[in-house]
């Protein structure tokens, strides 16, 4: 691999004698956003080239669990008596706070059923089951799960609960899957990728247009000229100690705690990029966090605390949400709280057993959490969900029963005992249709960006869902690559 060079600083289009290889839409990064890209171009009428830094294509789509967020009535929800709608699934993406780019989630809404058509067009299968269990993959081919917040506060009262997390048909991790049905239509397409090729540098004429890209390959400088336009889809940069060091200081002081989630090439390369033609990069200190608690569900039924002995979340929310507001809590120190009736081992991922004991009071000793803390937090709750109510977090009623049974458990999950799990969510500011916006929302002729590169679907770990990632780059991925296949060519 060769090394990407310290400065990105563009290159003026004037200074080029001659073009190495010239085409209508360069892309570079050839993971499912950038797959989607060439596909949708290459359909329009474009000729095409994808630039490719590994020695092969998928990025972290291929390494994904091969989940889609999609919605609004597919196949599959109908099959399995699920019911939904596109303004029913907007509602949900725009709810629990700091919601996406509104433009964007309605479209994303409107047209998810469009899009899981179009991935069934191209043989993508899915299987016309659920799983019902709260889990994180279900272990066989079942295409349905509840991937996010659908029925928990304070999503239920925005939109009615449905279940969108559409995983290609393959038991276990399917992401692998996902990838060969999209470069096989790329291949079908005699689109050409250049693979061990590192993009360098963006190639800019005297107007600010992007024409093309220098990029490395085999030890020469080669110039790639982009007639219609560049799609950057490089992924996020949670490879980038800098970049974290700058953007999401607190993630980088803990990251000999935290895995990294994404692929090596995952360096943010593309952002840089894209701001060097002068994009604006949005969102830079937003991540996706999560230690998976469950399965099993009944860990569900249990308590997170903090170090002061105090709940801070409605333990049924997705286990990013709850991860999320964990690292955020005093020195990142949590406890599930379980008793002999809710506890089960974690599957899939070892927490600690911190601490069991046969009373509450002990419990809170042993954790060496401040005075009566735990056991007034426990009396509270408990005389709570014996009503069936929790007026403080508002965890779902069916989630709800007293901590009564002894013994009592406490599974830590706190940052450096739990395996805590990140990658990043900011990226280069663009439309719908991929285009890059400069900091005052000016069009950057030439220039388009899709997948992780992008500030896309999802603004923070608090809303994100499993699926959203993968949905969101392959369906604006194919956004971009028309967008940059249809515009006008550079006179």
């Amino acid at each position: 691999m060769t090394p990407r060079p310290a400065s990105l600083q563009p290159l003026r289009a004037e200074s080029v004698e001659r073009w190495d290889h010239e085409d209508d839409v360069v892309i570079v990064g050839y993971g499912g956003a950038g797959a989607c890209a060439a596909i949708e171009a290459a359909r329009a009428g474009a000729q095409v080239r994808v630039l490719e830094i590994a020695s092969g294509g998928g990025g972290s789509t291929a390494i994904s669990g091969g989940h889609l967020y999609l919605g609004g009535g597919t196949r599959v929800q109908k099959a399995v008596g699920i019911e939904d709608t596109p303004e029913n699934m907007f509602r949900y993406l725009m709810a629990g706070g700091d919601g996406p780019d509104e433009a964007k989630a309605r479209l994303y809404a409107q047209e998810s059923v469009a899009h899981f058509d179009w991935l069934v067009e191209l043989g993508v299968p899915f299987t016309d089951a659920i799983w019902e269990d709260r889990t994180t993959l279900q272990p066989t081919d079942a295409c349905l799960i509840w991937s996010g917040n659908e029925k928990a506060h304070p999503f239920r009262e925005v939109a009615s609960p449905a279940a969108r997390g559409h995983k290609v048909a393959r038991p276990g991790e399917a992401g692998p899957e996902l990838w060969v049905h999209l470069s096989a239509a790329v291949d079908e397409l005699a689109i050409p990728v250049e693979y061990d090729t590192t993009a360098c540098r963006l190639i800019v004429d005297t107007r600010g247009r992007v024409t093309g890209v220098v990029a490395r390959q085999d030890g020469r400088e080669l110039r790639f000229g982009a007639r219609r336009g560049v799609v950057l889809s490089t992924g996020g940069f949670i490879m980038n100690e800098g970049m974290l060091r700058n953007h999401l200081p607190l993630l980088h002081e803990r990251l000999e705690s935290i895995v990294s989630h994404g692929n090596p090439h995952d360096d943010g390369a593309g952002i840089r990029l894209g701001i060097s033609a002068g994009a604006a990069a949005i969102r830079m200190s937003e991540m996706f966090i999560t230690t998976p608690w469950y399965p099993p569900s009944s860990l569900t039924y249990g308590i997170m605390v903090n170090a002061r002995g105090e709940r801070f979340i409605n333990e049924d929310c997705y286990h990013g949400r709850v991860a999320d507001a964990a690292f955020a809590q005093p020195d990142g120190r949590v406890y599930l709280i379980a008793d002999d009736a809710s506890f089960g081992r974690p599957e899939g991922f070892e927490l600690e057993l911190a601490a069991t004991e046969g009373s509450i009071e002990d419990l809170e000793r042993a954790l060496g959490l401040p005075e009566t803390t735990l056991q007034h937090t426990v009396a509270v709750y408990n005389a709570n969900a014996a009503r069936g109510q929790d007026p403080l977090h508002h965890k779902h009623q069916s989630w709800l029963r007293p901590l009564d049974r002894p013994p009592f458990a406490a599974l830590d999950c706190s940052v450096g005992h739990s395996p805590y799990i990140a990658f990043t969510l900011g990226g280069l500011r663009t439309l719908p249709g991929g285009e890059a916006l400069t900091e005052d929302g000016g069009v950057i002729p030439g220039l388009y960006a899709a997948g992780a590169t992008a500030s896309g679907l999802t603004r923070s770990a608090s809303t994100y869902c499993s699926g959203q990632s993968v949905g969101d780059a392959t369906f604006f991925g194919r956004r971009a690559g028309l967008s940059a296949a249809i515009a006008e060519p550079a006179r």
